[in-house]
């Protein structure tokens, strides 16, 4: 079997999955794709499925119904060749901490046929190590043995790049150094990238999609900058004086409205504000600022699930 890939097709494409166990059922007719050159987000409450899911995406775990084709191959019935698109992290990066980060790597290289000195190099320079990757890793902060892994998942050329809870205790400028290479990635090498993350604010900054899953269902997938926007509008903040005034000419006009403070809230395109702004001044109502009230994506995702604590 020949699969064709072209720049278009997703490199990942989940098809109505579902996995149960025994009589309960995880993931329930999962299905979202992922596009190439992307940094996905995959979120969801405790226990949601997202961690089930990326086990069956790496074949860790069966599937119930349903498949996974990676590079254009299903897992179920051509692993071999889906699973060579593929670099993970699944958990915590494992190495032989007695030995150097170079010497981790020699290793792990022989595990993949084709695998040369200039490759090996070239992953070194991709995650920014070149300065330490002949120490051993035992005296590697847990944000540097992060990266040997992401190089360790890049050895043999992957075009996806599968990180579950990348994050974890990382400190703030760990997190800020995963991101940043992350990005490179898509950027420079048109990887896809899918993160599983309990971080809702890292993910807002790091990711351009996202996909939102609850008790095995999808909730939603989006783009993060469509976050908070419907239409191409936004929620907009007038900071004003003479709020009876504004309310009275939002009546007038069949607006609707919010009210926080001296502020109240539109949900308006660019073209809107402007003109209620110039609304505002001309029937002498102070306009004293204006800013985009869109809500984060934390804000969304716990209107999306509810209260739940996130894993």
């Amino acid at each position: 079997m020949t699969a064709t890939i072209d720049a278009i097709t997703p490199i990942v494409k989940i098809d109505q999955i579902t996995k149960r166990i025994g009589s309960k059922t995880i993931i329930d007719k999962l299905s979202f794709e992922v596009p190439r050159g992307e940094v996905f987000g995959f979120l969801g409450p405790n226990g949601a499925g997202k961690t089930t899911t990326i086990r069956m995406m790496v074949g860790l775990m069966s599937i119930t119904e349903g498949d996974i084709r990676i590079g254009g191959y299903s897992i179920r019935t051509h692993f071999e060749q889906a699973i060579r698109h593929v670099g993970a992290i699944v958990e915590n990066p494992e190495m032989y901490k007695f030995l150097s980060g170079y010497h981790n790597l020699v290793h792990y290289a022989r595990m993949f046929p084709g695998v040369e000195e200039d490759r090996i190099q070239e992953v070194i320079d991709l995650v920014g190590m070149e300065n330490r990757i002949h120490d051993k890793v035992k005296t590697y902060s847990l944000g540097m043995r992060q990266r040997l892994g992401i190089a360790q998942a890049l050895l043999h050329k992957p075009s996806v790049l599968i990180l579950d809870e990348p994050t974890n205790g990382l400190d703030p400028a760990g997190i800020r150094e995963l991101r940043d290479h992350l990005r490179k990635l898509t950027r420079e090498d048109g990887i896809s990238v899918i993160v599983s993350s309990h971080l809702l604010a890292e993910m807002e900054l790091m990711c351009d999609r996202v996909a939102i899953i609850q008790n095995g269902k999808l909730v939603d997938v989006r783009l993060i900058k469509e976050f908070g926007q419907a239409d191409g509008k936004q929620q907009v903040a007038f900071e004003v004086t003479s709020m009876d005034r504004v309310l009275t000419l939002a009546a007038e006009h069949g607006a609707q409205v919010n009210v926080s403070g001296d502020e109240i809230i539109m949900n308006l395109d660019k073209q809107e504000t402007a003109a209620w702004n110039k609304r505002f001044v001309e029937a002498g109502i102070a306009v004293y600022g204006i800013r985009a009230a869109t809500k984060s994506l934390e804000d969304q995702f716990l209107e999306m699930t509810g209260s739940d604590p996130i894993a």
